[in-house]
């Protein structure tokens, strides 16, 4: 089939019956749930731009094993030219949700096409895990299914290693093996996007400790496995609110869940991981899932503090504080933080690494200092919008107050803008800036983006620990032999 429509997006949904649990109610449909129709609505043009002739060529290819048109992110690089259509998809997307979603369909289709196209490391294992990680690639790719993943487990007793936990199958681990498969029971969290996708790949980030082997395990399932619970987490707006008060919120709300198996049984082949401690700890850094992926996650969290950065500028330039010097020093701060990745980034793409295998791979450095800066400098947008916009964002009437005969000269009187700015105009701007910076929905926003690729501080330790393994300190080095040299010949002079 290759690239899919929106419509046919939308059929696949109506198609399904997945357990959601949203607030103490089971969803019996999807689509028509008011939390959830505005959100599909927006993926589903992400499908559709792909059919667009203004789109098609930056962001699909056609598959040279198919002959069908597919995405670029199942694009396996072998060029720069490559890496480029795969960036140029992720900003195309990233784009058009304003970076306000975190798991588009891109982002686990890169992370399967990472693993497919590094089987040898799974094969080392056992040869029919990397025949089966190959087989789903394909079918990712050739039906565009849209992935939702799990891969932390709830925050119980952290102290303890998953096989401690008081009950054994609190993380997501394997019951038993039958012929054709495995039983698992358990929870695992993140699942963002979880009850408007197709399936659900799990895996988990490394960590695994002796005695975690019936949890070490990775596999995919589609999304409405029996026995497979999708609890919401409370949602950040209703469904009904108006697109003028909130322009955001309104149509990109990310919905999270954490997903309970119940004796779910997974198929072999949709096995890629079973109980292998080593094998689930190596899968990040041999299989490049934490590099390729983070290549997508950079560009949007690119796209989402440019965007961030804007609606400041914008408030800032309604009201005419742009003027003022502490102003002028906040919004040129945000300015150049948004520079700053975007100089990662093509650093990140211009210094690629080759793999043995011949696949080409982003330079980790750049897009783990990213992983770094974003958790910072997200927030400081933030907090920089509110302090421009300081007591105006609690202040905005609502749209319907500007169709009241007799409320409208007084809103269009007293919320005015600088000369030029009209006060619908104005209050527009201070509407977008408040479901960013200080709604339920901007609040998440600012939450998953200090933890979007794990713990911050825990990222950066590690971070220290692969440079201070690899590198040699070689000017240290110079400096103290080139002293030492220089003292020697003052001495025989």
């Amino acid at each position: 089939m290759g690239i899919r429509t929106g419509e046919q997006y939308i059929k696949g949904l109506k198609a399904r019956k997945p357990e959601v649990w949203l607030g103490g109610r089971k969803i019996e449909d999807v689509y028509s749930e008011p939390i959830f129709r505005q959100p599909i609505h927006e993926i589903a043009k992400l499908y559709d731009m792909q059919h667009d002739p203004k789109y098609q060529d930056r962001i699909t290819h056609v598959c040279e094993e198919t002959g069908e048109r597919v995405n670029n992110s199942f694009l396996v690089p072998k060029t720069f030219e490559d890496l480029k259509k795969r960036s140029d998809l992720f900003e195309v997307w990233s784009r058009a949700t304003f970076g306000t979603m975190g798991r588009t369909p891109d982002f686990l289709n890169v992370t399967v096409t990472s693993m497919a196209s590094n089987t040898w490391f799974l094969e080392q294992y056992d040869p029919q895990w990397g025949e089966n990680m190959v087989n789903y690639f394909k079918h990712v790719r050739d039906n565009d299914v849209f992935l939702t993943h799990a891969i932390i487990n709830p925050q119980n007793d952290r102290s303890k290693a998953s096989h401690e936990q008081e009950n054994e199958f609190t993380h997501l681990g394997v019951v038993a093996e039958k012929e054709d498969g495995l039983v698992v029971s358990g929870a695992k969290m993140l699942a963002t996007l979880a009850p408007v996708t197709d399936e659900v790949i799990i895996y988990s980030f490394p960590g695994f400790q002796p005695g975690d082997e019936k949890h070490a395990v990775a596999f995919a399932l589609p999304i409405d496995t029996p026995g497979l619970k999708i609890i919401c987490r409370e949602p950040t707006q209703d469904g009904k609110r108006s697109l003028f008060d909130h322009p955001l919120a309104s149509r990109f709300e990310e919905m999270d869940a954490l997903l309970v198996f119940e004796n779910v049984f997974v198929p072999w082949n949709r096995v890629f991981i079973n109980q292998n401690v080593e094998a689930a700890n190596l899968l990040y850094p041999k299989t490049g899932i934490g590099i390729q992926p983070a290549h997508q996650s950079g560009v949007r969290g690119w796209v989402k503090l440019s965007f961030a950065m804007e609606v400041a500028c914008k408030i800032a330039d309604s009201i005419g504080v742009d003027v003022y010097p502490n102003v002028k020093t906040q919004l040129g701060e945000l300015i150049q933080s948004v520079e700053v990745i975007r100089s990662l980034l093509r650093v990140s793409e211009y210094e690629y690494e080759t793999t043995p295998q011949g696949e080409l791979r982003p330079a980790a450095a750049p897009l783990e200092t990213i992983r770094g800066m974003l958790p910072k400098l997200y927030p400081r947008a933030i907090e920089i919008i509110q302090t421009i916009g300081a007591g105006g964002l609690l202040m905005s009437p609502m749209g319907a107050d500007f169709e009241h005969e007799e409320l409208k000269p007084i809103v269009d009187k007293y919320y005015v803008g600088r000369e030029g700015v009209s006060s619908e105009e104005r209050v527009q701007l201070f509407k977008l800036a408040w479901d960013l910076s200080g709604e339920a929905f901007g609040q998440r926003l600012l939450q998953y983006e200090r933890y979007y690729s794990g713990d911050p501080l825990r990222r950066l330790c590690w971070f220290y620990d692969g440079f201070k393994r690899k590198y040699d300190f070689p000017m240290v080095k110079d400096a103290l032999e080139t002293a030492s040299a220089t003292q020697k010949q003052l001495i025989k002079n």
